[in-house]
């Protein structure tokens, strides 16, 4: 299970997996092929994955997007809440960990529900049309606000945007910490805070997950 900016003890974090999710044997398989990888860390855990999925339900979800991919985990959780028909699109730039992540969403059964792109997402993102009623973003920090944007005007009204990552380790609390990412996350946060064309909230799951509902 991922750990970020929420520090809760081993034991607690195991009881909420073992009696707050659902996750299949396919999902375990992956997340435990992940931990294998060097940037495990970018993966999600599976409580978020079970919040996603259950918020995916909730909005009756048949059209969904991704910015930032990496070995799949939270793709297929998303993929695997669709109804019969439902799509995802995925946005990634790496062909090596998303060959992980194909791998595994074939063993699902979820493949023809995803189409991965492998370009920068904002080259996907001006290509995509229509209206899309879930999104999720967990990539580059820097372009935070960027990808927010796009997400708006593709999602559609009552829809849902996930952004991973906001709360970044505590680190926006501390002002000595002038990193690009910080700052980018800081100035992010302060923004959506204020946006009044979202309704939000920040979800202290995994490394913090704000909720923005399009009015």
């Amino acid at each position: 299970m991922a750990r970020g900016a929420i520090d809760i003890p081993a034991r607690l974090r195991d009881y909420v997996v073992a009696r707050g999710t659902r996750e299949t044997a396919v999902q375990r398989a992956l997340r435990a092929a992940t931990l294998k990888a060097p940037a495990s860390g970018m993966q999600i855990g599976p409580d978020q994955a079970a919040l996603m999925q259950m918020l995916v339900r909730l909005i009756g979800a048949r059209r969904c997007l991704e910015i930032g991919t990496y070995t799949g985990y939270s793709a297929l959780a998303v993929a695997l809440a669709l109804p019969p028909g439902g799509r995802m699109v995925c946005c990634d730039i790496s062909e090596e960990w998303t060959a992980i992540a194909k791998r595994f969403w074939k063993k699902a059964g979820v493949s023809k529900k995803i189409s991965l792109h492998l370009a920068p997402a904002l080259e996907t993102l001006k290509q995509l049309k229509g209206k899309f009623d879930f999104a999720f973003i967990d990539a580059d920090k820097e372009n935070y606000r960027n990808y927010y944007e796009r997400c708006l005007k593709l999602v559609r009204r009552g829809g849902l945007i996930a952004i991973d990552n906001t709360l970044w380790y505590g680190r926006p609390l501390d002002r000595r910490d002038q990193s690009v990412d910080t700052r980018a996350i800081r100035a992010f946060n302060r923004r959506l805070a204020r946006d009044r064309r979202v309704d939000i909230v920040l979800v202290p799951i995994g490394d913090g997950l704000t909720l923005a509902r399009k009015r």
